[in-house]
């Protein structure tokens, strides 16, 4: 080993040398290798030196991948360690391939071995013996398993070196092709994260089954890939709330935004609710007795209410049936599948009878089976599929056009509102959904008359797909019946399947106006409850009125009332309330107006604005502010502002909302109703349900995500809080008042109706002030310390007394942050 320290100054022509000496080694696995070296990237294979031998055997030229990537890493290791590792590398054959691999110390060899339990997969480890790898395991780039391969390409991950140190870089499984990097998840036993993909795989139980699958129709319909929609419907059946899971769960969700995860789960809903009442229709029909096979097929095949609609509206009591369904009873329906099965045999005139209705002539009969075949063609997947995918390919429109009757006798203001729409035309791609819910509107006050255009083209090319491929007879038609087939596919189109596609491009234009208007009501109240504060100032509030005067208010920088007046600026005794104006003013050092929106604002802009232009104020420099005064009116006459300002007249609790909407606008704004805010399109026209949830849903998010102060924040802000209601929030106040300041986010979950799943959501959104929190201990330890020299001797044959919170709780510094409690000892790590 002369030869040593010169291998070691000049490593790379070392390593290629070495390269050479070990083909022996890989006689034992020279197949497998052999195949591996397809699967190396060509990139590795050209930068690999190698020194030509033109004696050397076929076999000999495979060069071990794991070899190679060894002796590559292992350029940048301490004099000590390459010397050790060269050692091993000329060793004998017959030994341990993955000595080589391993660096020379038992710790290192140790951390080279991936935790099991993190992983939560059983893995092949370094240490060890190398099995004949099969040709299974060269497959495993293409399937999910790259475990195996990695560790035989990718030997160390842990370079470099430095002393004991051994740094993982990256796990192995976080490689993988044609599909997303493995999510690390929390949980309780393995707080850093254990890899996984989903939290169940992409099959999900549904209560009720369907033919086709929840998580593939999710991602369909909102875009999400398959294994974020699995996941999200896990997350959603455990009950965790937007704003948690946007903000905690980040790697489970591929880090989509809040309104992405409402849209997700509104359209989860919509699909369950399908499912269910095509289970519940499914179980009337076989009580009834009319569920068939292909009856039972074509309900579990359905994914939206129209078509659940399409199907069963023929089976619905009350309806004297179909054209179809009364053919079938006159026992027609052998003749309709026999001419598309069997047309040599079949024999119309066999079917009248003279004396019955329906059957008495041959034209009769024809219409009959005329009408099964149609409700057959109808209702069959293929053909419906085959039609919506030739109407995406074509121009279909959306007509509007004054209606005749409104015309004669309506209102003529009504009428001219809508004078956009009187004469109207749009492709449906392109239509925008304001323009939906104004042609909805004006059809339902009978104003518009509104149709879906679709071109003949369509229904050309429909009705020969039908006769000549789709419904071809399987024997020679004559031409009588040929006849008949035609008009049953015709009458189909007119009749059932052109009224169900307009149904349908309606329906789903008027869903999507609906989301894209409540979506915007959320986008416009999330702006306005984000508005930044004017925090630290003292603010004087104005609600302008003509005849009742303009309401004052003046607030401290802690929102506490100072003082409430009515002044009359537009009645003449401008001048003498100015005098008034200024004595507050001075009086409360207050420089800042805030003037709602309301009635007589401008008026009212315009005589604060020349007061100011004149110095009138002079010394203070006042500036002045307009805010929408949206829902103060419905707020001051509410109960919670009779709870929280008892002694005030309503008219004045709406001046106090004004100012305090520029301090703090989330506090303020929380405590109307997000609907009275009005920062939307066809409020009324949309689904009140999902309009409520949708914008309750935005307050909770932006609450959450602003964060409270648990110590002073008031009872309505808390209830927004994820995993919160009203109750808990009402505990959590009661529990402050009696037990005075919560020293940490531990002591949540000592109070009432707090459980493991509301703490979960909740606790990453409060916040503790850890001034405040030092200040109050400081305070109760020399009051415990007096109290606990008294209380000495008394104690001593007595039980040990439950350590009060203060004693027993530590204020936590991470609590004023937005890490979750989960991964605290990561933080502190």
């Amino acid at each position: 080993m002369s030869s040593l320290p010169r291998r070691v100054k000049s490593e790379a022509k070392a390593l290629t040398s070495e390269d050479d000496e070990l083909p022996s080694l890989l006689n034992s696995s020279s197949e497998s290798e052999e195949e591996e070296e397809e699967w190396e990237p060509k990139s590795k294979i050209a930068k690999r030196p190698r020194l030509p031998k033109k004696n050397e055997a076929k076999t000999k030229k495979v060069a071990s991948p794991r070899l190679a990537v060894a002796m590559k890493k292992v350029k940048k290791i301490a004099v000590k360690e390459e010397m050790s590792i060269l050692n091993m590398v000329s060793m004998p054959f017959w030994q341990d391939v993955s000595l080589i691999i391993a660096p020379a110390e038992d710790d290192r060899m140790q951390l080279q071995k991936p935790k099991e339990e993190d992983t939560g997969t059983k893995r092949k480890t370094l240490n060890q013996k190398p099995e004949v790898p099969k040709k299974m395991e060269i497959n495993s780039f293409q399937g999910k398993n790259v475990k195996s391969l990695e560790s035989d390409e990718k030997p160390s991950t842990s370079i470099p070196l430095v002393g004991n140190q051994v740094k993982h870089e990256k796990s192995e499984e976080d490689f993988a092709f044609d599909e997303p990097p493995f999510k690390k998840i929390k949980s309780t036993t393995c707080p850093e994260g254990k890899p996984v993909k989903n939290l169940g795989g992409n099959k999900v139980k549904e209560e009720f089954e369907m033919n086709w699958d929840i998580v593939q129709a999710l991602s369909e319909i909102t875009n999400v890939e398959p294994w974020v929609c699995a996941n999200l419907i896990h997350l959603f059946q455990e009950e965790n709330t937007i704003p948690f899971i946007a903000r905690y769960r980040k790697e489970l969700i591929n880090n989509l935004e809040a309104d992405a995860l409402r849209e997700v789960q509104q359209t989860l809903e919509e699909l369950r609710t399908v499912a269910k009442k095509t289970h519940t229709m499914i179980q009337k029909l076989k009580k009834e007795g009319k569920l068939s096979g292909c009856l039972l097929t074509a309900l579990l095949n359905c994914r939206t209410l129209e078509e659940l609609d399409h199907v069963s509206a023929p089976y619905k009591t009350g309806s004297k049936g179909t054209k179809a369904q009364r053919a079938k009873q006159l026992g027609l329906e052998p003749a309709a599948l026999s001419l598309l099965q069997n047309p040599m045999e079949l024999n119309l005139f066999s079917y009248i009878r003279p004396n019955t209705k329906g059957l008495s002539t041959i034209r009769e009969v024809e219409a009959g089976v005329q009408h099964i075949l149609a409700d057959i063609f109808a209702k069959d997947k293929d053909t419906l599929d085959f039609i919506r995918k030739l109407c995406q390919q074509r121009y279909i429109c959306i007509q509007s056009a004054l209606a005749k009757v409104s015309s004669k006798s309506g209102n003529e203001k009504d009428i001219d509102k809508f004078q956009l729409y009187h004469e109207f035309s749009c492709n449906i791609k392109n239509i925008q959904h304001h323009q939906i819910l104004a042609i909805n509107r004006g059809e339902n006050l009978k104003i518009l008359t509104v149709k879906v255009n679709i071109p003949d083209g369509v229904k050309n090319e429909f009705c020969w797909w039908c006769v000549n491929e789709r419904w071809r007879p399987k024997q020679f038609l004559k031409p009588e019946l040929m006849r008949i087939l035609r008009n049953s596919v015709e009458d189909a189109y007119k009749r059932l399947i052109y009224p169900l596609l307009c149904r349908e491009f309606r329906s789903k234009l008027t869903s999507d106006a609906e989301k894209e208007s409540v979506m915007m009501f959320g986008r416009n109240l999330r702006q306005l409850l984000l508005t930044s504060p004017v925090r630290g100032r003292t603010l004087m509030g104005v609600d302008p009125g003509y005849k009742h005067g303009c309401k004052l208010a003046i607030i401290s920088p802690t929102s506490q009332i100072l003082h409430t007046d009515v002044i009359y600026l537009h009645s003449g005794q401008g001048f003498r309330e100015a005098e008034k104006i200024k004595r507050l003013l001075l009086r409360y050092n207050c420089s800042t107006v805030v003037i709602g929106n309301g009635t007589a604002c401008r008026e009212t802009e315009a005589y604060f604005a020349d007061l100011i232009m004149k110095k009138y104020f002079a010394p203070l420099d006042v500036v002045y502010c307009i805010v929408s005064e949206a829902g103060a009116s419905i707020y001051s006459v509410s109960p919670e502002a009779s709870k929280e300002m008892p002694d005030l007249d309503p008219n004045l609790r709406s001046a106090v909302s004004i100012a305090r909407r520029v301090q703090d606008p989330l506090a303020e704004l929380v405590k109307i109703e997000p609907k009275h805010i009005g920062v939307g399109m066809y409020q009324h026209d949309v689904s009140q349900t999902l309009l409520k949830a949708t914008l309750d849903s935005v307050v909770e998010e932006c609450v959450s995500f602003v964060g409270v102060d648990i110590n002073i924040c008031s009872e309505i802000l808390l209830r927004h809080i994820a995993g919160l209601n009203a109750n808990r929030a009402k505990n959590i106040i009661e529990w402050r008042e009696k037990n005075g300041p919560f020293i940490n986010r531990e002591q949540l979950k000592e109070v009432k109706g707090l459980g493991p799943k509301s703490f979960q959501q909740c606790a990453g959104f409060i916040r503790f002030n850890q001034e405040y929190i030092k200040t109050f201990c400081s305070n109760k330890k020399t009051d415990l310390g007096s109290h606990a020299l008294l209380t000495k001797a008394g104690a001593q044959g007595k039980k040990k007394s439950k350590p009060t919170p203060c004693a027993s709780q530590q204020p936590n510094p991470l609590d004023q942050t937005c890490i979750h409690p989960e991964s605290y000892n990561i933080a502190m790590r």
